[in-house]
């Protein structure tokens, strides 16, 4: 039975029509182009190659391309102000604030992205914990260890907790480990997704009510 939500933040408690991830992975290719000294087009193309041994960029970096200065790199990905253009919903509030079991957040970003986020979408008082990237020793989603300590912190096992984020291969790595995951696919994105999947945050409630 599920007695907690684990929420993924970008893309997933707002809207993707606010363009804030695209502009992310915009700062991400121009800053892994920089490092790696080659052109954005080769950069994207590296990464697209890398990737999905990896739960991030960050991760990536590191393990091939000898990236040490990990506050330099979220420094330039996820630079103050990045929020400006988020605005809050106050029926997303609502609608968690009456879901009768206790919530956190886990994101591959780091905490003063989430922070700011957090704070810009008036959910502070929300969650019960933030799991960030550096709290999980900068190993992210999918990556089960992540997922271990996550769920060990919150003393649950995978089946008690139910997982949402935007990602397939996120929620489908929670699945592996015996969790319960929705992919949250807002614009349709994901049809061929064989596991569940819902549109919209509200539609959350009907799973709860099984």
């Amino acid at each position: 039975m599920i007695s907690y939500l684990l929420f993924d933040l970008d893309n997933t408690l707002y809207s993707s029509s606010f363009g804030l991830e695209k502009a992310v992975g915009e700062r991400i290719r121009r800053f892994t182009a920089q490092f790696l000294g080659v052109s954005e087009e080769e950069a994207v193309r590296r990464r697209q190659e890398r990737i999905a041994f990896y739960g991030t960029t960050l991760e990536w970096l590191m393990a091939e391309a000898g990236l040490t200065d990990v506050e330099t790199y979220y420094q330039a990905i996820h630079p103050e102000g990045e929020e400006a253009n988020l605005y809050p919903d106050p029926e997303v509030r609502k609608f968690l604030e009456q879901i009768p079991l206790p919530k956190a957040i886990l994101t591959n970003s780091p905490m003063e992205h989430a922070q700011r986020i957090i704070k810009k979408l008036e959910m502070e008082g929300l969650f019960t914990h933030i799991f960030d990237i550096r709290w999980n020793g900068l190993q992210g989603n999918p990556q089960p260890e992540a997922f271990y300590r996550v769920l060990q912190a919150l003393g649950k096992q995978p089946e008690e907790v139910l997982f949402i984020d935007d990602y397939p291969s996120y929620v489908k790595g929670y699945l592996d480990i015996g969790g319960r995951g929705i992919l949250l696919d807002e614009e349709n994105l994901h049809q061929d997704y064989p596991y569940e999947r819902i549109n919209s945050i509200f539609e959350l409630q009907r799973y709860l009510e099984q």
